[in-house]
């Protein structure tokens, strides 16, 4: 059983405390594939550019950051999660990469940046439309002038919704069951997984609010931002009607 600490410890941890941390590496394994990582690395060293400085909203265990400072960018993270925090720390290289503890949508950090980039969906884990300006807001003031924001971020599934359904499954298999709900009112949406192991099962719900390219867009020229380039995915292939997911760059004007 958690002692008290413990439980206000995940609490302070959000929905990424220790009872999450601890296998979010073996959870999302497929996502630490060399086919997914480098492309990714490879346009953000690329944004960089040589001497550059990166700034990761979200920086969680490191999936991203640590090959990307392996390339010779100086990376800094924000997060509000020690747990995951602590998991990247203890990586090779981990500890060479500065982290500031916090909402990454209002947390500022010392000096300017090259680029400033979330990925893996994580502009979803601001549950309120206010949050995610706020985060524009702050990526553009953390840039130097010609820096740029990037985001990876799903299309919302909801041509996957016929009247009356709101839950979209994502996973199902012998182990593991995940499902998403919609509230198309609200935009506001929540994932659920169902783990069984060893004839035991366990649950976690973790909220997100979902949002379009185009409210992006407006989100990133409020903060002074331009649209710059977006694509279906980090090689860069075309956005269309049937993508299912893009990577935008907005950039600070010089």
């Amino acid at each position: 059983m958690a002692n008290e600490n413990e439980d206000e410890n995940e609490d302070e941890d959000g929905y990424f405390g220790e009872s999450v941390a601890a296998d979010y590496d073996e959870s999302t394994a497929e996502m630490f594939d060399p086919r997914i990582v480098e492309p990714a690395v490879d346009v953000l060293a690329e944004l960089a550019g040589h001497g550059g400085r990166a700034l990761e909203l979200g920086i969680g265990t490191g999936r991203i950051a640590l090959p990307l400072a392996r390339r010779g960018v100086e990376v800094h993270g924000i997060d509000l999660s020690r747990a995951m925090v602590a998991r990247l720390r203890a990586k090779p290289g981990g500890d060479a990469i500065g982290v500031t503890v916090g909402d990454f949508a209002t947390t500022r950090v010392d000096g300017a940046f090259s680029v400033a980039y979330l990925v893996f969906n994580t502009i979803m884990n601001l549950t309120s439309q206010d949050a995610q300006v706020e985060c524009f807001r702050n990526a553009a003031a953390h840039l130097e002038p010609g820096g740029c924001f990037v985001v990876e971020v799903t299309v919302p599934d909801l041509r996957r919704l016929p009247p009356g359904q709101n839950a979209v499954p994502f996973r199902v298999d012998g182990s593991r069951l995940g499902f998403d709900l919609y509230d198309v009112a609200t935009q506001s949406m929540s994932s659920h997984h169902v783990r069984v192991a060893d004839g035991r099962g366990s649950y976690l719900a973790v909220p997100f609010r979902y949002v379009w390219p185009a409210e992006l867009d407006l989100m990133a020229r409020l903060a002074g931002m331009r649209l710059r380039d977006r694509w279906d995915g980090w090689t860069r292939e075309p956005f269309t009607g049937e993508s299912r997911q893009h990577v935008s760059v907005w950039e600070r004007p010089a």
